[in-house]
């Protein structure tokens, strides 16, 4: 062999990466070092909850941003606070020696509003622990004193689920993998949003901006709960959506119903009967094309039939015993477009009733679309069934002119929409995660094709053009978004083992 050869070899082999430990033993070593070290984690989450970090809050926003970079840095990541429009972006980045791909790992710092008089706590920026949830007459622990944690304790606090025990867990899981020796396979980038709750205006204008900084093979989302059956779970997809609002008018001001009942047109009337129009008796929406091109494969109706709903229970739970029959399961549903109304308006109903024809009917809808369906083609198809109904559609509050020259006159306002991502099943490096956390914890996970919620960064998702993965760990019952927002100490624990599966795939 010649030498320049024989030293190519060489250094291939000092640069290659060692073997993949055992998944048993991968979960093994971090379990032992989050049993070891549990106090010194939890103490680290309880801080980084401390910040009141909601999006309008810019001096907030920004103490809690520098706190996750320094963060970051401590764990040997190249790490900065990235500026944009509105909140920054905390960025970072680490090398792996003869790693072949990069992962570009996705959270957000940010939280939702709070209205402390709804909290139990007095103040929902200050982490309590309990021993179980509020509902279940759980009693606080000191934590100061307490020397081991259940896997059933919670700690309440505003962002404890949505987002900050991510981060903080895949900190934990970087520490936990250098503690044991245990090399990454994969080139790590961290990107922490600070206006996810807000809709995330800044982050695709700040692509052209950091787009050195955001290259990678694979973007990973860690956000959002679990599988309601708490198994692991993996989402390939989310919904978009777009909203719309319908007014319907009738006369100038609302006119005694006995004095001009059958003669005044009533609008709640017609957009009740617009409204119908939409969907016939089992749910399935009755807009021409709406469902076009939504077709399955045998390995779509496999991961579908495969999640683990337990409907007849969760029928029960919901309060109802006839589903729509837009598709075979909610699985299946959710994997075609939807249209919702999600709030209607007009005159005055119980104790403030009044014997009136309505001057105008309101109707706010909202369509979740999917990856097949966009929402310029969509509204089309929803203003040509209006038209169809016989209706005249205006932009603006009908004047006289209009409203002598057309007898059906409805306002159609779009007040916004966002595209559907789905990632194809059979991706190789998405397999390569699935395989990863189905070994760690010895299987089956749950695969969601399609997640029923919009999220915000789809734009970033599509701008970034990679493959992309929701990778949720935190309990269901997590009251994110609410009063009272909480996080299991047993699935924060699982969810380092987790992304410790992924850092060594």
């Amino acid at each position: 062999m010649r030498v320049s050869v024989l030293l190519s070899v060489l250094l291939g082999a000092a640069l290659a990466l060692p073997a993949a430990l055992p998944a048993q033993d991968l979960r093994q070593s971090v379990e032992t070092y989050v049993g070891a070290t549990q106090k010194e984690i939890l103490s680290k989450l309880m801080a980084a909850l401390r910040f009141p970090a909601v999006a309008a809050d810019e001096v907030n926003i920004r103490r809690k941003a520098r706190y996750l970079r320094d963060e970051l840095a401590q764990r040997g990541l190249i790490s900065e606070i990235l500026e944009t429009n509105g909140n920054p972006l905390v960025y970072g980045n680490l090398s792996v020696p003869g790693a072949s791909r990069t992962l570009l790992l996705y959270c957000h710092y940010d939280g939702q509003p709070v209205d402390p008089a709804k909290w139990r706590q007095a103040d929902p920026f200050q982490p309590v622990m309990m021993d179980g949830q509020l509902s279940h007459d759980s009693q606080l622990i000191d934590f100061e004193s307490a020397e081991s944690f259940d896997d059933d304790w919670r700690i309440y606090a505003r962002s404890a689920s949505d987002d900050t025990a991510p981060i903080i867990g895949l900190l934990t899981a970087l520490d936990a993998l250098k503690a044991a020796g245990i090399p990454l396979s994969s080139n790590i980038k961290v990107i922490l949003d600070g206006e996810e709750e807000d809709g995330s205006p800044s982050l695709v204008a700040a692509i052209e901006r950091y787009r050195d900084r955001l290259d990678a093979d694979l973007l990973l989302i860690f956000d959002g709960p679990l599988h309601q059956s708490d198994r692991p779970t993996v989402v390939f997809g989310a919904r978009g959506i777009m909203a719309v609002d319908l007014t319907v008018f009738g006369p100038w001001a609302p006119l005694h119903s006995g004095h001009y009942g059958n003669w005044a047109p009533n609008p709640a009337m017609q957009l009740a009967q617009l409204l119908a129009s939409m969907k016939d008796a089992e749910g399935r929406v009755l807009l021409e094309g709406f469902y076009d091109g939504i077709e399955f494969t045998p390995d779509d109706q496999r991961v579908l039939d495969a999640v683990p709903d337990n409907l007849e229970k969760l029928k029960t739970v919901l309060g109802f015993s006839q589903p729509d029959r837009v598709g075979n399961s909610l699985q299946e549903a959710i994997q075609y477009p939807s249209l919702n109304i999600r709030g209607l308006e007009s005159g005055w109903v119980g104790a403030e009733a009044r014997t009136i024809v309505p001057g105008r009917a309101i109707a706010a809808i909202d369509i979740r679309l999917v990856k097949e369906t966009k929402p310029d083609d969509i509204y089309a198809k929803l203003i040509t069934h209006i038209e169809r109904q016989g209706f005249h559609i205006v932009a603006e509050d009908p004047d006289d002119v209009v409203r002598a020259e057309h007898g059906r006159i409805v306002k159609v306002i779009r007040r916004g929409s966002m595209n559907a991502y789905r990632t194809d099943l059979n991706n190789p490096l998405a397999r390569r995660v699935v395989a990863a956390i189905n070994a760690v914890w010895d299987g089956p996970i749950v695969q969601k094709r399609t997640s029923g919620g919009t999220v915000p960064i789809a734009p970033f998702i599509e701008a970034l053009d990679i493959p992309a993965l929701g990778i949720p760990t935190v309990n269901f019952d997590n009251n994110q978004h609410g009063p009272d927002e909480n996080v299991r100490l047993g699935h924060f624990f699982d969810s380092i083992v987790t992304f410790a599966a992924i850092f060594t795939m």
